[in-house]
């Protein structure tokens, strides 16, 4: 097993909500060792019902990895950490906490940040500093995710944030779905620090939406990379063309695959993504 914090380009991370959000962590985690994948994420609330329901302890969870060569690689997700007083919401200071506490114990790489946030961007970006500071006691690297549904909206927005928090361990998630659906501007996407880049999350899906609702339609309509629309095969040459070196987190949210048996949706999701890795010249 490759610990969290070595993994890199192009192994193949399992993120948590390529499954129903509650419940089958069993079951995720053996189809990811069988389907292949070097480590999963998981979600906070997710943590806090297997501690708090299943009475799971944060050192059982990661003997289980361990025992099937997995890593905890992604932790998501914390909001919430530029509210009105400038600092984080008791919710933030909520999933911080749980966030922290799996860290400790699994020695994890990455917290995921998302929006919105309130105040001036200038505001959002000491506040995302001090989330890193806090983050970086427990050796976690930080992202922030640009969603077209929040005031962090783009590439430039998350940019923005985090050349103005000025800490080494501040940076963006580039997932596909909101970059393809969002602006698709892949000059301002080539803008970014390709060091900076700490996760990727690939999927597929249609270029036009299934329903006005963005949110809902995202969580919906996905497919394994190279089923869909978004040209999965460019947009790994373009990261690739960046020098982008983070691992690579399998976001396949869909509610077909969430019905199916979680060895299947495993399977279906790497297998696509290494047949994409293989026509961008990436795959080994």
């Amino acid at each position: 097993m490759r610990p969290a914090r070595e993994l890199r380009w192009p192994d193949l991370v399992w993120d948590h909500f390529s499954r129903p959000r509650f419940g089958g962590f069993d079951e995720r985690v053996a189809a990811a060792a069988e389907a292949g994948f070097a480590g999963i994420g998981l979600f906070v609330d997710e943590y806090a019902r297997l501690r708090d329901e299943e009475g799971r302890t944060p050192a059982a969870l990661r003997a289980q990895l361990d025992d099937h060569g997995l890593a905890l690689a992604d932790i998501e997700t914390v909001r919430g950490w530029c509210d009105d007083n400038g600092g984080p919401s008791a919710e933030c200071h909520r999933l911080e906490g749980l966030a922290y506490e799996l860290a400790d114990a699994t020695e994890a790489r990455y917290l995921q940040a998302i929006g919105p946030y309130r105040g001036t961007i200038d505001e959002a970006a000491v506040a995302f500093g001090a989330l890193c500071d806090r983050a970086a006691e427990h050796g976690l690297l930080v992202g922030i995710e640009w969603l077209p549904f929040t005031n962090i909206a783009t590439p430039a927005d998350v940019q923005a944030i985090v050349e103005g928090s000025g800490r080494a361990n501040a940076g963006s998630c580039a997932d596909i779905w909101h970059h393809r659906r969002g602006t698709n501007d892949d000059a301002m996407l080539r803008r970014l620090d390709p060091e900076r880049v700490f996760a990727i999350q690939m999927n597929d899906g249609p270029m036009q939406p299934n329903l006005d609702d963005y949110k809902e339609d995202c969580m919906r309509f996905r497919v394994s990379p190279g089923e869909g629309e978004l040209d999965a095969v460019g947009f790994i040459r373009l990261l690739a063309g960046m020098g982008v070196a983070s691992p690579i987190s399998l976001e396949v949210c869909s509610t077909e695959l969430w019905a199916a048996p979680a060895s299947d949706a495993a399977r279906r999701a790497a297998d696509g993504m290494r047949r994409v890795l293989a026509a961008a010249g990436e795959g080994r």
